[in-house]
């Protein structure tokens, strides 16, 4: 109880000076249970869309020692040609359309699997796949270095970011393929070949945002880079000025090391204002992630939340950010501290709705015209949206289903739906209305989520399917290795 009461008296200290907003942001922590993480029944998994509930026939536990896991893996292997089983990967299961998930078949849960390894001469990290991206940070925290490039969240793990070739805030760079030097794979015969840009060229580009089609990820080496101190500064602008102001103030810009873009997304000034938020770097030494500043976590959280359902509190958390941006402006954190945020930082405790997410990729010359044609459409829907975050991704030249075939602007839009069949009907009518707009302004959607989209649609912004699908079946051709994304799409 005390607890609470040192929580209360927290959220006064950030919210004080306005009685309504701290009022408001109470009344969303009062109402919310403990946590809205229900019991996954036994023989069953899920994902985080909590949308997908499935029978398994095994959910196994791989070791962490190399050596085991490889004769454990070859035995699963076996086992599942023996009784015709399929396997799929897990990591995190962050993916939203069941993309880890096969019904009635093996799923491999790889996150045990994550021992490092760093060669700081030539900023090499070796990881195992299942280890999560806060345990690299961690590690690499304590020798100076951090991790080239990754997802917003560390909560996410190496292998499934690999697989779904993820992109982060890092200034002007491609997704996670880029970073990527090479793995090892564990194929449907059990051998381990390893992939890189010279050696199973094929493959390497494959398995890249190939969603756990092609084999088992195990050993990962990455591209590190040093771990400045960063300084924050941002900018607030008209949503038609983002592009002009992005080149002279992130782009044009040496120092700048990370950034994101906000759209805002009250009824006030819907989509009409955003901010451009980007860390310099600065002649300073950063402190270790143990020594940062302590942050009230759970005050970010609930402000986050109390825009559920709520135009007030959208405008509150828009004015609170902007406002909290001009105190914290200059504020200087560890590259490290800023790349290890969980995704617990928006946590939803209501067990009857579930947030998800969509991302489409707009060439930089269709961006207004994206975010003109995207607003009506997101105005009159019944999903409640809580967030559109950009960033700049430049273009992939390593993944075979690539979506950043040119430098693109990525907009991130999280929306809270109710785990009802009506919303889940008006969340696929308006993710198919948002990618006929993208489709109409040259870009691309992102595959990780839910299965919304038709076959049809899929084939005219990833034209390569038919080819990535066929070579699927070259290198695993008893099909061992499947999901729900696959039978959906294939």
């Amino acid at each position: 109880m005390k607890k609470r009461y040192f929580l209360i008296f927290g959220i006064l200290i950030f919210l004080g000076f306005v009685s309504i907003p701290v009022i408001h942001v109470l009344k969303t922590k009062w109402k919310e249970p403990d946590s809205n993480k229900t019991e996954i029944p036994k023989g069953y998994t899920n994902d985080a869309s909590q949308l997908n509930l499935t029978k398994i026939d095994t959910l196994i536990e791989v070791p962490n020692n190399k050596s085991e896991i490889e004769i454990q893996l070859r035995q699963i292997l076996k086992y599942a040609k023996e009784n015709n089983l399929k396997i799929s990967i897990a990591g995190a299961q962050h993916s939203m359309g069941g993309h880890t998930i096969y019904p009635n078949g093996i799923l491999l849960n790889m996150l045990p699997y994550k021992h490092m390894e760093l060669d700081p001469k030539n900023n090499i990290l070796t990881i195992g796949s299942g280890a999560l991206w806060e345990d690299a940070i961690k590690y690499l925290d304590k020798r100076g270095k951090s991790i080239a490039v990754m997802q917003a969240f560390s909560s996410f793990s190496i292998g499934g970011s690999i697989s779904v070739n993820g992109h982060g805030w890092q200034k002007n760079l491609p997704p996670v393929s880029s970073s990527i030097i090479s793995f090892t794979l564990m194929n449907y015969k059990g051998e381990i070949l390893n992939c890189s840009r010279t050696e199973n060229t094929e493959l390497f580009k494959l398995v890249i945002g190939g969603y756990g089609l092609f084999g088992i990820i195990l050993d990962v080496k990455l591209e590190v880079v040093n771990n400045p101190a960063l300084q924050y500064k941002y900018i607030r602008l008209s949503s038609e000025n983002y592009v002009g102001h992005y080149k002279k103030f992130v782009s044009d810009n040496p120092n700048v090391n990370l950034v994101f873009g906000r759209l805002g997304i009250s009824d006030k000034q819907f989509l009409e204002e955003a901010t451009i938020n980007y860390f310099e770097k600065v002649n300073e030494k950063p402190l270790s992630l143990p020594d940062q500043n302590a942050k009230n976590e759970e005050t970010k959280r609930l402000v986050f939340r109390s825009t559920v359902n709520s135009e007030y509190g959208k405008r509150l958390r828009w004015d609170l950010e902007t406002g909290m941006s001009k105190m914290s402006k200059n504020a200087v954190y560890s590259r490290n501290e800023l790349l290890n945020d969980h995704v617990s930082l928006i946590e939803n405790k209501d067990p009857h709705s579930t947030d998800l997410l969509q991302e489409y990729f707009i060439p930089e010359r269709n961006f207004n015209q994206f975010i003109k044609e995207i607003k009506p459409v997101l105005k009159e829907s019944k999903v409640d949206l809580l967030n559109i975050t950009i960033r700049a991704v430049n273009k992939d030249k390593d993944s075979y289903m690539n979506y950043a075939r040119e430098n693109i602007f990525g907009f991130v839009l999280l929306f809270n739906q109710k785990k009802t069949e009506k919303q889940e009907s008006e969340m696929k009518v308006l993710t198919n209305e948002l990618t006929d707009i993208t489709i109409k302004n040259e870009g691309t959607f992102y595959l990780p989520y839910r299965l919304h989209i038709d076959k049809i649609k899929m084939r005219k912004v990833y034209p390569q399917s038919d080819s990535f699908f066929e070579l699927k079946r070259k290198y695993d051709p008893q099909e061992i290795f499947d999901n729900k994304f696959y039978q959906h799409y294939k």
